[in-house]
């Protein structure tokens, strides 16, 4: 891989990771764009290492209330008196909420970095999630904040959280609109998959480092890939919060299926392999 291939994905993932289109997805396109064999152990290595840059920028611009969660939960188990307060069960929301991807992501590894790794996945998965995106817009109540989060909201979550390892899907995609079916308003909903997706993106990316090191990629891109992930990642996290706000979410779905017929296309004209 080039300095320049790594640089490319680098900006695909920061500008991905967060938005609801799917990271994995658009880094698999643009992995095949750029000649790289997509199911190659260190490419796939790769696209989750450099995840780490994207995990630094919210852990960076989330810094203050995930100081406060960590503190609140670290207290609360030496003193019950702390159990009862938001902060210290946001810090079980997380936890929990992150165990179904972690279990899942584990067991299902050799499925996810192999067969579904093909574009035909890739494609299908963006038009078919974004129906679920816009039906979560216009059923979910959303009207609940953060502070009104509950064990269920957590937990539903967190399972659903689990399809995102299907390349197109998203793993915000699916965490936003679960979150926007259970009542949650927009913000809300956009703030807890941020902070579910910490835990998950830190297992995928250390797991996979060895992988990325070998082979076809080597240190030298995987530094570049993740710093540039960093910076595009930081401002895209900031500009979703401020999007969510004010406007629906549908504009990524009509998007997504937009790509995802554009692939679909050129895999059926042999224009591009799946793989």
């Amino acid at each position: 891989m080039s300095i320049w291939d790594a640089i490319i994905l680098g900006i695909v993932e920061g500008l991905t990771e967060f938005l609801p289109v799917s990271s994995t997805g658009h880094l698999t396109i643009a992995s095949k764009m750029l000649g790289q064999k997509i199911d190659d152990p260190a490419i796939t290595a790769f696209t989750a290492v450099i995840q780490f840059g994207a995990i630094a920028a919210v852990v960076f611009f989330m810094w203050k209330d995930i100081r406060t969660y960590a503190v609140a939960w670290f207290k609360g188990l030496r003193h019950p008196e702390y159990r009862g307060e938001f902060d210290h069960r946001m810090g079980w929301f997380v936890i929990v909420g992150s165990l179904p991807i972690c279990i899942v992501g584990f067991l299902g590894r050799h499925i996810i970095a192999g067969p579904l790794r093909s574009l035909w996945w890739v494609a299908g998965s963006l038009i078919a999630w974004s129906f679920v995106m816009v039906a979560a817009e216009r059923m979910g109540r959303k009207d609940r904040p953060l502070t009104r989060i509950t064990w269920i909201d957590a937990i539903v979550m967190g399972v659903i959280q689990c399809l995102a390892l299907i390349p197109g899907v998203s793993r915000s995609g699916a965490t936003i609109s679960a979150g926007l079916f259970c009542g949650l308003d927009r913000v809300a909903a956009t703030r807890m998959a941020f902070l579910l997706g910490i835990p998950a993106l830190v297992g995928a990316a250390v797991f996979e480092l060895p992988h990325a090191l070998d082979g076809s990629v080597g240190l030298v891109p995987v530094l570049v890939g993740t710093v540039v992930s960093f910076v595009v990642a930081y401002a895209s996290v900031a500009w979703l919060i401020r999007f969510v706000a004010k406007h629906t979410t549908e504009v990524f779905a009509f998007y997504r299926i937009l790509i995802g017929i554009v692939i679909l296309i050129l895999l059926a004209t042999s224009t591009i392999t799946a793989t």
